[in-house]
């Protein structure tokens, strides 16, 4: 009789798979970094450090240790998946309590509406385009998420995304009240695709909860603008083109502040492409703050030390960033390397010239048959204005591995 009961419980999951899909997927991601001699560095990246660290560089290693499971059924689609982020040392061998950095990373719904539209509904990254405004920063451990709504249209070549998300429910002051902590957040996106041309339009609201010492208790900013990929034999180029207006949380006035770039790519070979970028950022000025690239995957751009917009540069001078870069392929390893050349847009440092510095990066990958490893050095060199000051050092730098995993434990 069991044996029946089991045969019975079989069948019906046989005909429950044969109508829906199910997997199950992992991630082990350790990266072990190397901060060379402290430095002037003030990135967001950096882990927290001791005097004595900054004086002589150190090592940390991080993990992304994560489970995530994908449920398609006819009208919908479910997604969870739970992550820990830890760094080697963060808890004592016995300890009976966790680091507390274990969580639910995504959870979402896509429940499908028609033929061309759904609704997703959850925890979910926002990642749009080349990731310059809106992107799920994969480098970071944690990653970024948004609690959100999003009704998705698409047909043929054009989709349009219309969303809303949530960082706090209540009138009190966030308690991380930064740029990257709205209050809420509504966005469009329209894209449509064609043979050459890949032509994209984003416009953001965010409010943002402002403390009750100047008077206001919210404050809205617009970000709105193009982005643009337009590919020709051996040719590829990438532009963006983004405008900011209102209010920063605190009630601080933005107007008319400015992200324009572009960037080119030739591919001599199938085993090297060339290219060349500049992009420019504006400033602070006496009646704007700067523009702030939001939640964009920072780190991918203005150098992989992230000395500008990780936490950092919000409202400084601006940035004018030119970049040469190469990347080949040879013995099955994947090279890239990348020089930056950056200075101010206004000079709010005081200081005989807009010089930033300048920053060299080296990405060394190789993919073997069930896992990949990824290395990387950077060097910055600071202006000889900023260098000859006391106790600031004339160059830093930075090097990295990461082993990558995705196991596919059930497809």
């Amino acid at each position: 009789m069991k044996k029946q009961y089991v045969l019975i419980g079989l069948l019906a999951l046989v005909v429950q798979f044969a109508q829906a899909q199910f997997t199950l997927d992992g991630e082990f991601r350790p990266r072990s970094e190397y901060f060379g001699n402290g430095g002037n560095y003030t990135g967001g990246s950096f882990p927290a450090q001791t005097a004595t660290d900054a004086d002589e560089g150190f090592i940390s290693t991080s993990v992304r240790a994560a489970l995530k499971a994908t449920y398609k059924a006819e009208t919908y689609t479910l997604y969870t998946s739970f992550q820990e982020v830890f760094l080697f040392g963060d808890r004592t061998q016995i300890s009976a309590v966790s680091n507390g950095n274990f969580r639910v990373q995504e959870a979402w719904a896509d429940l499908k509406l028609g033929e061309f539209s759904s609704l997703k509904l959850g925890r979910q990254p926002l990642s749009y385009d080349d990731q310059r405004i809106l992107g799920g920063l994969g480098w970071a451990q944690q990653a970024r998420t948004h609690d959100a709504a999003v009704y998705k249209y698409k047909k043929n070549k054009f989709s349009l995304d219309i969303g809303g998300s949530l960082n706090t429910t209540t009138d009190e002051v966030y308690n991380n009240s930064t740029l990257f902590s709205y209050r809420d957040m509504v966005f469009l996106r329209a894209n449509t695709k064609g043979e050459k041309l890949n032509l994209s339009f984003l416009g953001l609201v965010n409010t943002y909860q402002n403390s009750n010492v100047d008077g206001s208790k919210k404050s809205s900013l617009i970000t709105a603008g193009v982005h643009a990929d337009y590919k020709v034999n051996a040719l590829s180029l990438g532009a963006n083109l983004f405008i900011q207006e209102g209010e920063r949380i605190g009630g601080v006035d933005v107007k008319g502040a400015l992200l324009a770039s572009i960037l080119a790519k030739y591919k001599v070979s199938d085993k090297l492409t060339l290219g060349a970028g500049y992009e420019t950022i504006s400033g602070r000025k006496d009646d704007s703050a700067a523009f702030f690239p939001l939640y964009g995957t920072n780190h991918a751009f203005n150098g992989l030390m992230d000395r500008f917009y990780v936490g950092n540069h919000a409202n400084a001078g601006g940035l004018n960033d030119l970049q040469l870069s190469l990347s080949t392929k040879f013995s099955g390893l994947a090279v890239s390397l990348t020089g930056h050349i950056f200075s101010e847009v206004e000079d709010v440092n005081g200081f005989d010239g807009k010089a930033l510095g300048t920053e060299l990066d080296l990405v060394i990958a190789k993919q073997f048959k069930e896992f990949k490893l990824v290395t990387g050095y950077s060097h910055f060199f600071e202006p000889s204005e900023i260098a000859d000051l006391p106790g600031v050092k004339s160059t830093q730098n930075w090097a990295w591995a990461m082993l990558i995993i995705q196991p596919k434990f059930l497809n």
